[in-house]
């Protein structure tokens, strides 16, 4: 680009969206390329997107997580790293699916539960030929159908019957056990990204790269023009024509379509009497349906429960809010320990990440035979135009740190796309 085309912009890169992918690249280009103006816009009101922590009135400084909640693959996560860089407690504490504490269940039942969960999964990572859906390799009959279909579900955020078995077998978080941030993780992206120029409450709505010296981008306050664009916004937003590009865009668009986001929400309970329950251990609402939540007691043994709920179970609670989420999760508690518990419980937060405008939902899983779209969302066009965020991750998909990684990419190839000239 030459030097007289620069004078067309108001911004080197305009980054849209504020969550991790966002943060990381425009943290990445300020590192790599101290030359470049940066503007980040959000359409929310805060940095962080799907990671988004709030205080639990005298909990301290524990964070309750209403979005991402745990550092996948936390030796290997970037974001473990930055945790520590910005001051913040990594703690180690084994995740209950890395041998932390569970509920004390029937030794038969759940030997006989966790056979049957680790065969299904056996089967789905042997499968090869056509691509298919996840339900497709359980077994009729089995009685713990429900469990295999409950976790199946808290993992992609989707019914077994709509993701795709070559994408879940794609899914590598990478080594290391699962680690939490006490203070919360969307504290943690938060506090990152403060160095980055932002404007928060911006919508954008268009993209207009029809100029080949600059790309037009109309917000709800105005146009800027910049040089190059980073879009980090989620599949959904992108689905659902809320961005329109101009000339249109019809293969990002129908990349984004078919890695819809799943929807997992959080509910956080108060205890009025924490030693009513067992600190900081694992309880899954139900082992034999698939519409059930799990559940954390006591988290850094603070006094509240995080119950998890996924797939159609969450759509089903949060549009009937959560009065009805604290009833479901009051009932599967009560059938563990006793009617007395529901006058413990009070609500303190729920998320509602579907009916989130911005946003659409939690997590993005590929469609049967649309695993290879991560691939075609996750490139730029005519190297002006890049993309990032947790869809555009092969096997990082669903994390943070994934998000946080194809932002890094991102940056990469934007500052090799723009001359030094200025």
């Amino acid at each position: 680009m030459h030097a007289d085309t620069n004078k067309n912009a108001d911004q080197d890169v305009v980054i849209i969206g504020a969550g991790a992918a966002g943060i990381a690249a425009g943290r990445r280009l300020q590192a790599i390329r101290p030359d470049l103006s940066i503007l980040l816009l959000e359409a929310g009101d805060r940095l962080g997107g799907r990671a988004w922590t709030v205080g639990l009135p005298g909990g301290g400084d524990v964070g309750l997580d209403l979005g991402c909640g745990w550092l996948h693959g936390a030796r290997t996560n970037a974001w473990t790293e930055i945790a520590s860089e910005v001051g913040l407690t990594v703690d180690r504490s084994p995740a209950p699916w890395n041998g932390g504490r569970q509920l004390q269940r029937d030794a038969e039942d759940v030997h006989d539960a966790q056979e049957a969960i680790g065969a299904y999964f056996e089967r789905l990572e042997s499968h090869e030929g056509k691509d298919t859906d996840l339900a497709a390799k359980l077994e009729p009959g089995n009685r713990w159908n429900g469990q295999i279909r409950a976790i199946g579900t808290y993992i992609t955020g989707a019914e077994l019957e709509r993701s795709s078995i070559v994408d879940f077998n794609r899914y590598d978080p990478g080594p290391g056990p699962d680690w939490r941030v006490r203070e919360g993780y969307g504290a943690l992206l938060s506090l990152f990204g403060r160095p980055v120029p932002a404007r928060l409450g911006i919508e954008v709505r268009r993209i207009d790269h029809r100029h080949a010296g600059y790309i037009g981008i109309a917000t709800d306050r105005g146009v800027l023009r910049a040089r190059a664009v980073l879009l980090t916004v989620s599949t959904n937003v992108l689905a659902a024509g809320s961005i329109a590009f101009d000339p249109p865009l019809p293969d990002k668009i129908e990349a984004a379509a078919r890695l819809p986001l799943g929807l997992a929400d959080k509910l956080f309970l108060s205890l009025a009497d924490p030693e009513v329950l067992p600190a900081d251990t694992h309880m899954l609402g139900s082992a034999s349906r698939g519409a059930t939540g799990t559940y954390q007691l006591r988290p850094f043994g603070a006094s509240v429960v995080e119950a998890y709920f996924a797939g159609d179970l969450a759509h089903d609670l949060e549009r009937a809010g959560a009065e009805a989420a604290l009833s479901f999760a009051a009932d599967e508690l009560a059938a563990q320990f006793g009617t007395d518990i529901r006058k413990q419980l009070s609500v303190v937060a729920m998320s509602a990440w579907a009916a989130t405008p911005q946003i659409g939902g939690s997590y993005s899983y590929a469609e049967p035979g649309a695993s290879d779209r991560r691939g075609v969302l996750a490139e730029p066009h005519d190297e002006r135009i890049f993309f990032a965020g947790e869809a555009c991750s092969r096997s990082r998909y669903s994390t943070a740190h994934g998000a946080y990684e194809s932002g890094v990419v991102a940056a990469d190839r934007i500052a090799r796309s723009l001359s030094r000239d200025r």
